[in-house]
């Protein structure tokens, strides 16, 4: 049975104000189980693919499935480590698996068969991204909707890098925020012919296959202040892949403290505001004191108070995606990342003078030189 995304009773607009609010989430309730209940026996994946066949065991290795058995080792980060994804896989031509619907067990790396063969099959696998909002609710409450939209968008951008590691045809997102079961998708071709005609450039460069296994969150403090050009390198990546409705910039400290974005023609850095924002940064962050001392904060914003329900859940979704990608850029740089999705009263538009609740900070990733252990080793 599916397990759709369940929109709260209040909507999504009067959902999202609530997660932005200074109330603390009360006392953590069960999370539930980790993979939803598939119907069905379980199905092992094919441990090889043709040439001309998407290789799907590979792609979910690099994209969603859990490295121990607890689950939280996943390619893609989810707020709290309580990876509320669940992804049906819509197979078609070109895969090692028949044609058919199948829910995905990230946990068990097995597949459970929920349709019978497709009139119209497509090429590859089409990635269906809902959520088990339970999960996230367990722990963070009224703050948990924004944070399951961002996790289905970091989902969607583990799966997009990982098609691109693998060399499989271009894959096609849906990240538009019209329907809520799903909440996104990725279709995932099968590799290119040797003499077809060239890939659209990405929006990130593609990353190899060890790159994407060796993504994780750095744990916190993030010291250390990333030079110009890797921080021109992430906002690009984030720029480029983040959507019209969002506008990126970064945070910085001293030496000269402030908020930087790319120039008109993204081959420099311009500075907009200045002073320490990281402070206050830390504070709009859930009180996540570490933030203040980061070397630097990636931040997304946009979606105004009056957005509509599509609009929340587009830009949450392309803020996800393209911190996904941004992190993958700031690790090929050498840097410590961390995504940081809760913003209570994070309205940068009215600090800097604008009007308020235009502007709020959708999502961040914070930056730095150096891991923690490093530094306490340094």
């Amino acid at each position: 049975m599916r397990l759709p995304d369940r929109t709260p009773a209040e909507g999504l607009a009067a959902a999202l104000a609530n997660a932005r609010s200074p109330r603390r989430p009360c006392p953590d309730t069960p999370a539930g189980t980790a993979v939803p209940a598939w119907p069905g026996q379980p199905h092992a994946i094919p441990e090889t693919a043709g040439p001309a066949e998407l290789d799907l065991r590979a792609l979910l290795e690099l994209s969603l499935r859990a490295g121990d058995a607890s689950g939280r080792l996943r390619p893609a980060p989810s707020a709290g480590a309580l990876h509320p994804v669940d992804t049906e896989l819509v197979v078609g031509t070109g895969c090692p698996l028949p044609p058919g619907r199948y829910g995905y067990d990230p946990l068990h790396d097995r597949v459970h068969r929920l349709g019978r063969r497709l009139a119209t099959p497509p090429s590859g696998v089409i990635a269906e991204l809902s959520v088990t909002a339970r999960r996230t609710l367990s722990h963070y409450g009224h703050r948990a909707w924004p944070l399951l939209l961002l996790d289905t968008g970091h989902a969607a951008g583990a799966l997009f890098l990982a098609a691109r590691a693998l060399g499989t045809g271009v894959p096609e997102l849906r990240l538009d925020g019209h329907t809520h079961t799903p909440l996104a998708s990725v279709h995932l071709p099968p590799p290119l012919p040797l003499h077809g005609p060239p890939c659209p450039r990405p929006p990130v460069r593609v990353p190899t296959p060890e790159e994407l296994v060796a993504r994780r969150s750095a744990p916190p403090p993030l010291p250390g202040r990333p030079d110009p050009d890797a921080l021109r390198a992430v906002l690009t990546t984030a720029t480029r892949a983040g959507g019209s409705d969002l506008r990126w910039c970064v945070a910085t400290g001293p030496p000269r403290p402030g908020l930087m974005e790319l120039s008109a023609d993204g081959d420099a850095l311009r500075r907009f505001a200045a002073g320490e924002a990281r402070p206050t940064l830390a504070v709009w962050a859930a009180g996540q004191a570490w933030i203040a001392e980061a070397g630097a904060v990636l931040l997304a914003r946009g979606c105004p108070q009056d957005a509509d329900e599509p609009h929340i859940r587009r830009t949450h979704l392309h803020a996800g995606f393209a911190v996904q990608l941004a992190h993958v850029t700031a690790r090929r740089h050498g840097l410590a990342a961390r995504p940081v999705g809760s913003w209570q009263q994070a309205d940068l538009g009215a600090a800097l003078g604008a009007a308020p609740g235009r502007d709020r900070i959708v999502h961040g990733l914070a930056l730095g030189t150096l891991h923690a252990d490093e530094e306490n080793t340094a």
